[in-house]
């Protein structure tokens, strides 16, 4: 996917989250979508930093920056939501781009990608994106929504309430 792509998907995922998570529809909901939509745009342009220096789609592309960004929030308290912009846009170049991405770089320089993709310059690329974070939105709100119910009737069960 290209700059605009990944920007695209960032905007639409931070107003989808931010309904999801705040689904009322008022202030508190914009809130939560600048809230979550501006650290996941930021995360969503980081790996592409790699076209100034290193081999672009390794470099920044790979499972250990994302680890990186996981991790950083619990160490220093902030950057919460930064982590999703970085796995989203690798979702995105697996799954948009004919390309793909090196995710075990350093240690492993093979890409992987998956056979839907469509070349960056393609004018399929935007629907492709819209469509993947469709999906993306659909498997967070089954986190959000399904995940703990799923996990209390787990529990129950163990109880055997």
């Amino acid at each position: 996917m290209n700059k605009k792509g990944h920007v695209l998907n960032a905007i639409l995922l931070g107003i989808g989250l931010g309904y999801l998570l705040e689904p009322a529809g008022d202030a508190d909901t914009f809130a939560t979508i600048l809230e979550i939509g501006v650290p996941v745009t930021l995360g969503a342009l980081v790996p592409d930093v790699d076209t100034a220096f290193g081999k672009h789609r390794k470099t920044l592309h790979n499972l250990p920056l994302l680890a990186g960004f996981v991790v950083f929030p619990y160490a220093f308290g902030n950057l919460e939501y930064v982590w999703i912009g970085v796995l989203t846009h690798y979702a995105l170049d697996v799954a948009g781009s004919k390309r793909g991405i090196a995710l075990f770089y350093p240690f492993y320089s093979k890409e992987y990608g998956l056979p839907i993709g469509v070349p960056v310059g393609s004018s399929y690329a935007d629907l492709l994106t819209v469509v993947i974070t469709g999906l993306e939105l659909a498997l967070a709100g089954a986190i959000v929504y399904r995940l703990p119910r799923w996990g209390f009737e787990l529990g129950r069960q163990a109880l055997g309430l």
